[in-house]
């Protein structure tokens, strides 16, 4: 429990109690990831039904601002901050790391962000009549992301929540994790399709960015949700 409350407290803008600080706590609350996940999910999915209520679009328009308000748009500033290093950086390591320390957002940070909002906001007004289960576990099988990347991808750099979490995630957390997801599936079987697309964001992090930090964990999360709104609405009309 006290790690779930380090998770939340990190991961969510939800009132939570204080603790007093455990060496190790930190790093090891990435096991409970995906339980946050679940906490995220429902706080959307509520959203979206009671916006839903009314009018289609103001459901997909609740949810995504739930979606942003309980996680403290923490996520998304790491999407940003990844597409500014990507875009300034030209293969340049060094550059990379500079640019996505800056605190300032430039220009390719705010497009990364706005295309993120725009694409979910459009899947969620399109899965919102009939996709409450998996609006619910998509943020979990998200979160399940960092548990993987930080086994199988190496760190961008020394330091940080990257670094921190890279020695925490255990065998077993990811088989267990797994074996959840598996399970999902069987209610909202586009998590089936989570496992392709944490591999490949995690090809890619490797290739294009060379590892992962903090930033890079957060766009992840950021990616993984919208590739599997994405994928949800392509399901819901085959």
């Amino acid at each position: 429990m006290r790690r779930l409350i380090v998770a939340l407290s990190f991961l969510t803008r939800l009132p939570m109690p204080r603790l007093a600080s455990r060496d190790g706590d930190f790093a090891a609350a990435v096991r409970m990831y995906p339980l946050v996940g679940l906490v995220v999910g429902a706080v959307v999915a509520a959203a979206a039904w009671s916006g839903a209520l009314i009018d289609p679009w103001m459901g997909a328009l609740a949810a995504l601002l739930a979606w942003t308000w309980v996680t403290g748009a923490l996520h998304l500033d790491g999407l940003g901050d990844l597409a500014d290093g990507l875009g300034a950086a030209h293969g340049d390591r060094t550059r990379l790391l500079s640019v996505m320390a800056d605190p300032h957002v430039g220009s390719f940070g705010v497009i990364a962000i706005v295309l993120q909002l725009a694409a979910k906001l459009v899947a969620l007004h399109l899965i919102v009549p009939a996709g409450w289960t998996a609006l619910l576990l998509i943020p979990a099988a998200a979160r399940v992301g960092p548990l993987w990347w930080a086994r199988a991808v190496p760190l961008l750099k020394n330091g940080g929540l990257g670094a921190a979490i890279a020695g925490a995630v255990r065998s077993r957390d990811l088989i267990g994790w797994g074996l959840l997801l598996l399970g999902g599936s069987v209610v909202a079987p586009v998590l089936l399709a989570a496992p392709v697309v944490l591999v490949l964001l995690g090809l890619m992090f490797t290739r294009r960015v060379g590892g992962m930090s903090g930033d890079v964990h957060g766009a992840g999360i950021e990616l993984t949700e919208t590739a599997l709104l994405l994928m949800l609405v392509i399901a819901q009309r085959v």
